[in-house]
């Protein structure tokens, strides 16, 4: 789950940045075409360094125990299971670590198919039986494999493209409505433009947050589908089984969630990067 934190973060400072240079350059409506340009620049910049720094981000935030050299018989078997279904699945082995946390989850990360990590809980790993971890890693190489991480990344920055262009497309007409019923005709000045702009931005944020939920459970579903496929569909279900009936996730952030196998819940099924375990079991039965 951690991943989707970091992602957030850097995207809300990217667009915090893009406000800020774009109203210091005077970039507006008025260049139709350079706003859509600085806004796409800005807008796939922070979704691509959030990815090119994935890996990396998650061994500093989580505290990942990386295992280059197993040293008893179930890392080895983390580390056979993985290679199994990496080659099942036509990519590079992945990097495969165990991160300490009592929640039930794992999570798979990287810039690409072939420099990817899969990480999983001591949680999982002690409250899981084989067979169901089995179905777990299956779920996260199957992120990889499917090149989730790319997609989201692709999806984030068309998201943040159209938010930085509409709040400023937005602010420019209130200016201008202001400007005109304004008897000096000023508008509504550098600051009072900055903060409308950086107000619209957030509202503008969370539709884009939707958007991207939508086509993160969607994500899922393809996850599960490739899970059953490597380790077996009744293995896959007990796991989805387990983590229903499991302890609520809490200890990976956000910027994780989108590749971890367990989501985090929300009150809005709207803003959640996964669907409902109820459904995410029931699709697999019916498939």
């Amino acid at each position: 789950m951690k991943r989707v934190f970091l992602l957030i973060v850097t995207n809300l400072a990217v667009l915090l940045v893009a406000s800020i240079v774009m109203s210091l350059l005077g970039v507006n409506t008025k260049t139709m075409g350079g706003l859509l340009v600085f806004a796409a620049i800005f807008g796939f910049s922070g979704s691509f360094i959030s990815l090119a720094m994935s890996k990396w981000m998650a061994k500093k935030t989580m505290g990942l125990m990386v295992i280059e050299h197993p040293q008893d018989g179930q890392q080895r078997w983390l580390v056979d299971t993985v290679a199994r279904q990496a080659q099942m699945a036509g990519i590079a082995m992945p990097e495969v670590a165990i991160y300490d946390s009592p929640e039930m989850n794992a999570f798979a990360t990287g810039p690409s198919k072939n420099n990817s990590l899969v990480a999983v809980s001591t949680g999982l790993l002690y409250g899981m039986s084989p067979d169901e971890v089995e179905a777990v890693l299956a779920h996260e190489v199957s992120h990889v494999a499917n090149g989730d991480m790319v997609t989201l990344t692709l999806i984030q920055g068309v998201v943040n493209t159209f938010v930085i262009f509409a709040a400023r497309v937005v602010a420019e007409a209130i200016d201008t409505f202001v400007s005109s019923n304004d008897e000096e005709g000023e508008g509504l000045g550098m600051f009072a433009y900055m903060a409308v702009v950086f107000v619209l931005d957030m509202l503008f944020g969370i539709l884009a947050s939707m958007i991207v939920a939508y086509f993160s459970r969607i994500r899922e579903y393809r996850a599960d589908e490739g899970g059953a496929r490597l380790a077996g569909k009744e293995k896959m279900i007990a796991a989805l089984e387990r983590l229903r009936y499991g302890p609520e996730t809490g200890a990976m952030p956000a910027s994780m969630s989108a590749f971890g196998i367990n989501g985090k819940r929300s009150m809005a099924e709207l803003l959640m990067s996964h669907p409902p375990l109820e459904k995410r079991i029931e699709s697999l039965r019916n498939h």
